[in-house]
């Protein structure tokens, strides 16, 4: 029995009522995931996967999420459904799907719920997010948050930058965090804001936070699986890299090349035989009477 196996045979998938739960108690562990296999292998380890919309830069080769659709996450999203079986699995709504009214958000929101069967949705956005936050949740639709560094924002902020280093960034931040647990939001992302403000932040809100760049007072962590597995070239700051498998697959793949080039692979360990022996010599010709 594998270590999957073993694990949801006793463990029942995670509830947002059990996240909500785990407010300042044991820390939140929270990786993204993009099909089923790495959801298989890191869901006995984990309580939340995110269906990121980061799956257009790390799956894409995009260079923002701003071009990610809607079903490039339902089928992600599905795709990681099939392969967890303990980990609540929350998707992304990619730009564009939700800010022109609530009833837009509604109206895609209920798709990915649909079609993916996933337990919840992330949208960025604080404040004004907030009354989209309230009608998704009021119909049904759990909703984790997102303030700070929002990537899909990224033309707006200029850049990817951290916020909250400046003290009179403070407020606009905190009120956002504020409106979406007001709003019903059962947990908030805060990416790439300084640690005293992230302290701050998880101290006056009711519902979990789930830092990414932020600070290990928050009452979770999140980060991109392919970041800390060491397969990003162009680590951020705030990755520990808790693996180098890029450099492992690259071995790998060098190893495969030579190999096949020297006709050592495949070998007989790696080949099919008959089940009955072949005469190699030519058939026999049939005789024929009066030639020689």
């Amino acid at each position: 029995m594998s270590v999957h196996q073993s694990a949801s045979a006793t463990q029942a998938r995670m509830t947002v009522p059990q996240v909500m739960a785990r407010k300042g108690a044991e820390p939140l562990v929270c990786l993204t995931s993009y099909h089923a296999h790495t959801a298989r292998l890191i869901d006995p380890f984990v309580d939340i996967l995110l269906v990121g919309d980061s799956l257009g830069m790390v799956m894409y080769g995009m260079e923002s999420t701003l071009g990610v659709t809607l079903d490039m996450m339902i089928a992600h999203g599905a795709a990681v459904m099939r392969g967890a079986d303990s980990a609540l699995v929350v998707v992304d709504m990619p730009f564009g799907t939700y800010e022109e009214s609530p009833s837009q958000a509604f109206h895609n929101a209920a798709r990915v719920l649909k079609e993916t069967g996933c337990q919840a949705v992330k949208l960025e956005g604080g404040a004004r997010m907030a009354e989209t936050v309230h009608y998704l949740t009021q119909r049904g639709i759990p909703v984790m948050g997102h303030i700070g560094l929002t990537p899909q924002n990224v033309n707006v902020m200029g850049g990817f930058k951290t916020q909250g280093r400046d003290a009179a960034q403070w407020p606009e931040i905190e009120a956002d965090a504020a409106a979406l647990a007001e709003a019903g939001a059962f947990a908030i992302v805060l990416e790439g804001i300084a640690e005293p403000l992230a302290d701050r932040i998880s101290g006056q809100v009711g519902v979990p936070t789930i830092g990414i760049g932020a600070s290990a007072g928050c009452d979770g962590q999140i980060l991109v699986t392919e970041d800390m597995l060491g397969l990003n070239p162009n680590v951020p700051k705030f990755v520990k890299e808790f693996a180098t498998l890029g450099q492992q697959i690259a071995n790998a793949a060098r190893s495969y090349a030579e190999e096949v080039r020297a006709r050592r692979f495949p070998d007989k360990a790696h080949t099919s035989s008959m089940k009955t022996v072949i005469d190699n010599d030519p058939p026999n010709r049939v005789a024929t009477k009066g030639k020689n």
